[in-house]
């Protein structure tokens, strides 16, 4: 066990790392992700499996308990092909951590208190040692939105975003954004500008549901609204900021 400003963190091995060590420059984004699995047992299991080739760099249990899978300054096998901004395969420039959650597919389940208070902390201590940006601490949705929906509807951006923590719309912002056409070619402008990619029309309400998970959670339906467009227009406005 290791003691991270206070923090009890346990060392859990993983072997799915490059072993070559990256700078703490290039550490500029957080990526959250759920285990999508039934079990804190089963989902460590399959972390630390040189089978599955998957991993992170921390996972947070749903009592709060936190393990270390990887070294920060390894990259971890967590986030595959995906883009952001200017990233792409974001492993390299990223820190992942994994909450224990059984996703879409096994019974989605809300996050503990103790989990989001433990992944606060976290963040903090992270944010603060690789000076990241509120605006790249990200979803496994947002980077690879063609295939990922995790970490979902249910985590709570919001409150981690009143905690310090990534960006949220503030209600006060979309009830005084300009109404302009909502189509789908200004949505996608926007959404450039925000930092996603793999803007493809034909996937177009595939890519609407998971910013409306990030972002307009309690209506996921993938129908462009006038809602969710001023929301995208908000923060394409805001994409600069910290």
């Amino acid at each position: 066990m290791l003691y991270i400003f206070l923090m009890l963190i346990t060392k859990y091995y993983s072997p799915n790392f490059d072993k070559k060590k990256r700078s703490s420059n290039r550490i500029t984004c957080i990526i959250l992700h759920y285990t999508g699995m039934q079990s804190e047992r089963e989902s460590l299991k399959r972390l630390v499996s040189h089978k599955s080739k998957v991993s992170c760099h921390y996972l947070i249990n749903r009592s709060g308990s936190i393990f270390n899978l990887v070294n920060d300054k390894n990259v971890a096998w967590h986030a595959g092909k995906s883009k952001w901004g200017k990233y792409q395969n974001l492993n390299a420039n990223s820190i992942g951590i994994e909450l224990e959650n059984r996703g879409h597919k096994n019974g989605y389940q809300n996050f503990t208190k103790k989990q989001i208070k433990k992944l606060i902390q976290l963040c903090k201590i992270l944010k603060k040692k690789y000076n990241i940006k509120n605006k790249f601490i990200l979803g496994h949705s947002d980077i690879a939105p063609l295939r990922k929906v995790d970490p979902g509807e249910k985590f709570p951006w919001h409150y981690l975003s009143s905690c310090g923590i990534g960006i949220f719309p503030k209600k006060k912002h979309l009830d005084k954004a300009i109404k302009k056409n909502k189509n789908i070619n200004a949505f996608f402008h926007n959404l450039q500008r925000i930092g996603y990619r793999y803007l493809i029309k034909k996937f177009s309400k595939k890519i609407i549901k998971n910013f409306q998970r990030r972002f307009r959670q309690r209506k996921v339906d993938g129908i462009l609204d006038l809602e969710t467009f001023k929301i995208s227009e908000i923060l394409a406005k805001k994409s600069n900021i910290s």
